[in-house]
């Protein structure tokens, strides 16, 4: 019996080492690693509608609500964007530190001012943001948003792209999505959990 609980005291031991082995191992005895793990994207500097630098830090310190298209969206992106706008303005005084983003997935043609052009035609509390090309692409792999161009005949093309709202936690982490024509009352419903993290 007392053999046993030797054993047993043993490989907790072991358990114990390894675990911590195995920890520093892999993060390198960092705590600041686990605290960061939920942030959610990388590091990005892009530009705002206003031509204005704009960074990660544009997402602390109070919750977003960030969407990923393009201004020649012929559906999906300004529906989108109308329903954000709709959502914000319901939620009044208990959605006002939510702050929403528009992040064209479509640099190429979605200049400053050409996003400040569309956003500003749809609502005065989502931001557009775009900027060059690579950098909008490494942002949007980050931030698990799927997009590609869709040549259309005449040389035009368009853009296939993730279709759901992002929603971002004060801290940078990752609270759901709010899906494309999703129901009004679960998307508030989000937005309010959201809000209730500021």
């Amino acid at each position: 019996m007392i053999m046993r609980i030797v054993l047993v005291g043993i490989f907790a031991l072991m358990g114990v080492v390894f675990g911590v082995w195995g920890y520093t191992y892999f993060t390198g005895g960092d705590l600041s690693s686990t605290a960061s793990a939920k942030t959610y994207g990388a590091p990005f500097t892009l530009l705002d509608q206003k031509n204005r630098p704009i960074t990660e830090a544009a997402l602390r310190g109070h919750p977003s609500a960030v969407f990923f298209g393009f201004t020649h969206c012929p559906e999906v992106c300004p529906t989108t964007l109308f329903e954000m706008d709709g959502w914000l303005k319901e939620l009044g005084d208990e959605g006002k530190n939510i702050r929403a983003y528009f992040v064209s997935v479509d640099p190429e043609r979605d200049t400053p001012e050409v996003m400040d052009n569309y956003v500003s035609n749809v609502s005065d509390r989502i931001t557009g943001i775009t900027g060059k090309p690579e950098d909008i692409a490494a942002m949007a792999k980050s931030f698990g948003i799927y997009s590609k161009k869709v040549p259309l005949e005449g040389g035009d093309y368009t853009m296939d792209h993730t279709a759901s709202v992002l929603l971002i936690g004060p801290s940078g982490d990752f609270e759901g999505t709010i899906a494309y024509q999703e129901d009004r009352k679960a998307a508030l419903a989000k937005l309010k959990r959201l809000a209730s993290e500021s």
